[in-house]
């Protein structure tokens, strides 16, 4: 929805579930083709990879523990709504991420497309929650944090986290693994850097 900032009109009630439950469901997808492959990404959905690979302890479950101390910086920054929201989408995705292996398996699916599509799943599914001040918390909260702050695009603040966490997992998981993971990062992080513009879409 592209709006004048003469006249600016909030999201209803309906346009935010559905935004929201759709880039809930498109994250979910994005996150379980990522798993098939054995892939890791970056972001508190990457920690939340790592952790449930080194740990035996499913993704939801990593996802939902590792987002709760962020919740308190989205509620002081970000307002009440958008840490209902974003907490309301953690759990939502917590939960699917959980369902989907029961109804979506693959015998075969190649590494460098299961990352493409993961990138570019999540990248459309964080811009839907965004238009509706949603996120999926965690450091996605801190990225959009610094861009109202400071104009520094949210895709980059994501883009240098995953370059530690990249870093990071050089060490504990083989140099292919990492590659195509890496793939897949970038391509989240474009299709967020050109295309969530606070100044053209500013409907909330």
């Amino acid at each position: 929805m592209q709006l004048s900032s003469k006249n600016p009109q909030k999201h209803t009630l309906w346009e935010d579930v559905q935004g929201l439950g759709l880039g809930v469901f498109l994250c979910s997808l994005g996150v379980h083709l990522l798993t098939s492959v054995g892939l890791i990404t970056g972001q508190t959905a990457g920690l939340a990879v790592i952790a449930s690979y080194l740990t035996g302890y499913s993704f939801g479950v990593a996802f939902f523990v590792i987002n709760l101390p962020f919740y308190a910086l989205a509620y002081r920054r970000l307002g009440l709504e958008f840490t209902v929201k974003s907490l309301i989408s953690v759990t939502l995705m917590s939960l699917i991420t959980e369902a989907l292996p029961l109804g979506m398996q693959f015998d075969t699916l190649d590494p460098a497309l299961g990352a493409v599509s993961f990138g570019a799943l999540v990248g459309i599914g964080l811009l839907a929650m965004f238009r509706h001040n949603g996120s999926m918390g965690g450091l996605g909260v801190v990225a959009l944090l610094v861009q109202d702050t400071t104009g520094f695009k949210a895709g980059w603040v994501q883009l240098i986290a995953d370059a530690m966490i990249f870093g990071v997992a050089c060490f504990l998981f083989p140099l292919p693994v990492v590659l195509f993971s890496l793939l897949g990062a970038v391509v989240l992080n474009l299709v967020i850097t050109f295309n969530h513009r606070r100044d053209r879409y500013i409907a909330t």
